[in-house]
């Protein structure tokens, strides 16, 4: 196995810098040549780890002026009841949802194992990226019980939100029964969608949500962008 590249270390190296808060919003990280002090590389390698936190959305480069830090992690609360919107909301930043599908399938083996489906069952496979003030801080794919909810796809179309469409299902509440979570690598595909890069480190969450008589109604896979959140579990988990 070859050797990790310098800038690759040293752009590691600043993102956790950046997620201890050593580095507050707006400030303007040390200057290249401090950097490369610092490091004890040349400037084109700072150059290119710094290059990779723009990239990644953490760091914009002001010409003339130096590269300034943009948002901190968001802080992403699990407990009992988690919801997407209100712990961005409750982080001081704006939700936002961008759904890359909604489909109709055979559940796979886990997807019944997990919801407690018959044989041959469907479900409603929702797959979207979840951001804060815009940038993406995860890539979801939640599988859904079909049969008790066939308007599930259509609902969601319209109100864009899983917490409002399984509402109107007549889902008004809905509880966390289980979550694991991993640490993973991004593939080719995510680092894209989530403004990463490749083999950049994820927290792999999956989860089961059940309602109030405890039937599971979501069954959910979740990839957050390591330095992009603060995972708490709290107390009423």
């Amino acid at each position: 196995m070859g050797r990790t590249a310098l800038w690759t270390e040293i752009a590691e190296s600043l993102r956790r810098d950046l997620s201890e808060g050593r580095f507050r919003v707006g400030e303007k990280l040390p200057t290249e040549a401090e950097l490369s002090i610092r490091f004890g590389v040349n400037r084109h390698t700072v150059r290119r780890a710094l290059a990779a936190l723009a990239q990644d959305g953490q760091v914009h480069p002001k010409r003339g002026a130096g590269v300034f830090v943009t948002t901190p992690p968001t802080n992403y609360p699990l407990g009992k009841r988690v919801r997407f919107s209100q712990n961005v909301e409750a982080s001081g930043r704006t939700p936002g949802r961008t759904i890359l599908q909604i489909e109709t399938r055979f559940a796979t083996e886990e997807e019944t194992k997990a919801l407690k489906l018959g044989m041959d069952e469907k479900v409603h496979l929702a797959e979207d990226i979840t951001l804060a003030d815009d940038v993406p801080i995860a890539v979801s794919l939640s599988a859904f019980p079909a049969k008790a909810m066939p308007r599930f796809p259509a609902l969601l179309r319209e109100l864009r939100s899983i917490t409002k469409t399984l509402s109107a299902v007549g889902v008004d509440d809905y509880t966390r029964a289980q979550t694991t979570l991993t640490a993973v690598a991004a593939t080719a595909i995510q680092s894209r969608r989530l403004r990463v890069s490749e083999g950049a480190p994820l927290l792999y969450s999956v989860a089961v949500n059940v309602d109030k008589d405890g039937t599971p109604i979501e069954y959910g896979r979740t990839w957050f962008a390591g330095d992009r959140v603060n995972m708490s579990v709290t107390a009423d988990a």
